[in-house]
């Protein structure tokens, strides 16, 4: 057994595909299924029922799993250890986000951490589409900013920062430059999603169903923000994002419209639980003094 077979059945057990786990892990699908099929024999299980859908962890594979996510994660642990003292530094700390994360209180706690802590590296770890809880239970980062709704098993959490929702839109779209739309304003336009996050958190976003029982109109697919604006920016659909994208993703063929009715976005901040080492409990701390508007204190 080893490692990287390990990696792959985590992958495959949040990817629910064994098409989409490779390309996630940068492999190819034939020989991600021979190293399914190899642990499978080694370990004398089936750890997936394989179906026309996908995969679906059968009872042993749940377990094996959980197994398997907690030795990923120690693993990550090791390697961050050792690169650490590799480089002489007193620590380092891993920091998830995806797209504009919690907004400038992102870049502000990084920040203010690195203030306090000059012997520590602070790494800003940036995840596509729902990707965050999945790292800090791999053990890729230490903590994360993470977007609701979000699996949370195995997490501690923290509500930090709630901001409000933008449609975006091509720039000569015909609701461009409104002061907000309700989201059955763009019933009818297709809107971007991806298939790399959860169905839960792709609705979310989506708001599906809508306020008056319909669903949105299925645009093209992205696997990240980039890929997503370059599809909003040229007229294949609009998108919906936090408020913050519209400073941090500022372009001239895109327009930012807030959206006037529905939930806003909640930010958590997160840490495998157990895994709450002197550095997370001080970036939590900044975290906290910055989110509660308190006076920054040199520590």
């Amino acid at each position: 057994m080893e490692l990287r077979q390990l990696r792959y059945l985590v992958a495959i057990d949040e990817a629910g595909n064994l098409r989409r786990a490779a390309e996630a892990l940068y492999v190819s699908q034939p020989a991600l299924s021979y190293s399914l099929r190899t642990l499978e024999s080694e370990l004398g299980v089936r750890l997936f029922d394989r179906h026309s859908g996908g995969v679906t962890a059968t009872d042993a594979g749940r377990e094996v799993v959980a197994e398997a996510r907690r030795t990923v994660a120690q693993a990550g642990r090791v390697t961050a250890a050792a690169e650490r003292h590799r480089r002489g530094e007193t620590g380092v700390l891993r920091v998830g986000f995806e797209a504009s994360g919690a907004g400038r209180l992102t870049t502000r706690a990084r920040a203010e951490f690195a203030r306090r802590n000059p012997g520590v590296r602070v790494e800003p770890k940036r995840f596509d589409w729902g990707q965050e809880a999945a790292a800090l239970r791999e053990g890729r980062v230490d903590v994360a900013f993470v977007w609701l709704p979000a699996d949370l098993a195995g997490l501690r959490a923290e509500v930090v920062h709630t901001e409000e929702r933008v449609v975006g839109l091509p720039s000569g779209h015909r609701l461009a430059g409104r002061d907000g739309v309700s989201v059955l304003e763009v019933n009818d336009e297709p809107l971007m999603w991806t298939e790399r996050a959860p169905r839960a958190w792709v609705d979310w976003w989506a708001v599906n169903p809508r306020p008056d029982g319909s669903a949105p109109r299925w645009g093209p697919t992205n696997d990240n923000v980039e890929e997503m604006l370059e599809q909003v920016a040229e007229g294949a659909a609009i998108c919906f994002a936090p408020a913050s994208m519209a400073i941090y993703y500022a372009r001239p063929d895109l327009s930012w419209v807030p959206l006037t009715d529905v939930e806003p976005l909640r930010v958590a901040l997160a840490w495998a639980d157990g895994a709450d080492a002197p550095l997370v409990r001080g970036f939590a701390q900044v975290v906290r003094e910055l989110a509660s508007g308190g006076t920054a204190v040199v520590s």
